[in-house]
């Protein structure tokens, strides 16, 4: 049985997610796609040769009785109206982040979840379903390195344009990191810093960056998480954890070794689509049999809800300078760890 699936969204990554479906997964076919820019949606479908509907609004692709689920890859303001629209339609629905611009939008799509009675929602949050973070989760659920203590991280890219704004590399860039490392650690976080070093040069004129985020977790776990968009060099993802017994480290991307001009070097990515693009493959195809079988198992509106709540202390944080706390309502026993 194939998934009829409608995608609300044409620019790069919409483009991404209908071409994966359409090409590189099983399964699945794009039956509609809509875009407030309805030729751009048309110039999506008919670049890969699909048969699709083309809307240009969002209401009526999830109105539209053959899109059986939804995606969601529209302008983020948008995100949580249509993954309501989508709840209260009953259809399943992949929402990349941010799930909503806040943690109260959020908190109002965990509601309308729970009020549906089952699960609707999953959040592209890809890096838990990448080969290295699964490595490096099973090392620490295996005790390899012992108790965890501290983790360093650093999320850089090698340039921005003018509109990234200072609050975007927390909720653009580092909300990544905020999903991944609490999933790492199966732990919640209780407070945020936020400090800037000097600033680079490279930095358009109101870009503070780069930024160093420090959260501390219930149980007490210390992580410093360097979020630097201008190091020119290139697209790199770090993750270290310090255990009571070792080191475990987040495995470099597959490259080769040259020997050449009496140089040894690897090939550093320059291209976020390119380090994760296994794991947006597995994530969606995951999403994909899921929805089949009646059962979502991937990251959670309730997950989305954390990571947004952790968002709006770091985004606190950096405008008072202080410790701020990050409060999170009790966890509803509708959403499992």
């Amino acid at each position: 049985m194939m998934l009829k699936i409608g995608v609300i969204g044409a620019g790069a990554i919409g483009k991404e997610h209908i071409r994966r479906c359409s090409t590189v997964l099983q399964g699945a076919s794009i039956v509609a796609v809509s875009d407030i820019n309805a030729e751009g949606a048309r110039s999506a479908v008919t670049a890969l040769g699909l048969e699709a509907k083309i809307y240009d609004d969002g209401h009526a692709l999830i109105a539209d009785p053959e899109v059986q689920a939804v995606l969601v890859t529209s302008w983020d303001p948008t995100h949580e109206e249509f993954t309501l629209a989508a709840i209260a339609a009953g259809k399943p629905v992949f929402c990349e982040k941010p799930l909503a611009m806040s943690a109260e939008g959020c908190r109002r799509i965990v509601d309308a979840e729970m009020r549906a009675g089952r699960r609707l929602v999953q959040v592209g949050f890809m890096r838990p379903y990448d080969d290295g973070y699964q490595a490096l989760k099973q090392a620490i659920a295996q005790g390899e390195v012992g108790t965890p203590l501290m983790l360093h991280c650093a999320h850089r890219n090698a340039s921005v344009n003018e509109s990234y704004s200072t609050d975007m590399a927390i909720t653009n860039t580092l909300i990544h990191e905020l999903d991944v490392l609490r999933w790492l650690l199966n732990d919640d976080y209780v407070s945020a810093q936020v400090i800037f070093p000097r600033s680079t040069r490279n930095a358009h004129a109101n870009l503070r960056d780069p930024q160093i985020v420090l959260l501390e977790t219930r149980s007490g776990v210390r992580i410093d998480v360097e979020v630097f968009v201008n190091c020119q060099y290139g697209y790199d993802i770090q993750c270290e954890v310090v255990g009571e017994s070792g080191i475990a480290r987040l495995p470099e991307p597959a490259s080769v070794q040259m020997r050449k001009q009496a140089r040894l070097a690897t090939e550093i990515l320059t291209d976020w689509k390119d380090r994760f693009i296994r794991a947006y493959d597995v994530e969606l195809q995951a999403f994909i049999d899921d929805v089949k079988a009646d059962e979502l198992r991937g990251p959670s509106a309730w997950d989305g809800y954390a990571a947004s709540v952790a968002a709006d202390a770091c985004l606190k944080a950096q405008q008072s300078g202080s410790v701020e706390p990050v409060e999170m309502a009790p966890r509803p026993d509708f959403y499992p760890r």
